[in-house]
């Protein structure tokens, strides 16, 4: 895996994230592991203990962990939000849209290429979990 690529000011977060069933039977945990296709709803009880939530992405073309990432920053989860596995460069901008603020991909990513891409564009067309201004609500103001 790749080198972990952290876009938050906080402490780093070491412990190893536990999958999803492991967490819900543990009372310790403070990292959980979500899979492709696994609810991230199950985790909204909990949100204000967690640390940090891995979100998988098996392939470049499974969007459910956008999905998933909308969902929690929605519900408040304020902590480490780390997209893992097929990550790619190009999608980056779009994760950080969703809320993630971390991202570990199997192939490295050079940062400075990655900061490059998140910042790329002033302005969005929707609003989301990065609480950017739409440009229409800008034009429109």
């Amino acid at each position: 895996m790749g080198n972990t690529i952290r876009f938050r000011d906080d402490e780093v977060h070491e412990e190893p994230a536990v999958a999803l069933d492991s967490f819900l039977d543990q009372s310790n945990a403070t990292a959980v592991r979500i899979e492709a296709g696994e609810d991230a709803r199950v985790l909204l009880p909990y949100l204000d203990r967690l640390s940090l939530i891995e979100i998988d992405f098996p392939v470049f073309g499974d969007g459910r962990g956008y999905s998933a990432a909308q969902i929690l920053r929605e519900s408040g989860y304020t902590g480490e939000l780390r997209a893992s596995g097929d990550v790619l460069l190009d999608q980056c901008a779009h994760m950080r849209r969703c809320g993630f603020d971390a991202f570990s991909p199997d192939s490295p990513i050079n940062p400075q290429l990655m900061e490059e891409a998140i910042s790329r564009y002033e302005h969005v067309y929707q609003a989301t979990s990065d609480q950017r201004k739409p440009i229409w609500s800008i034009r429109h103001g």
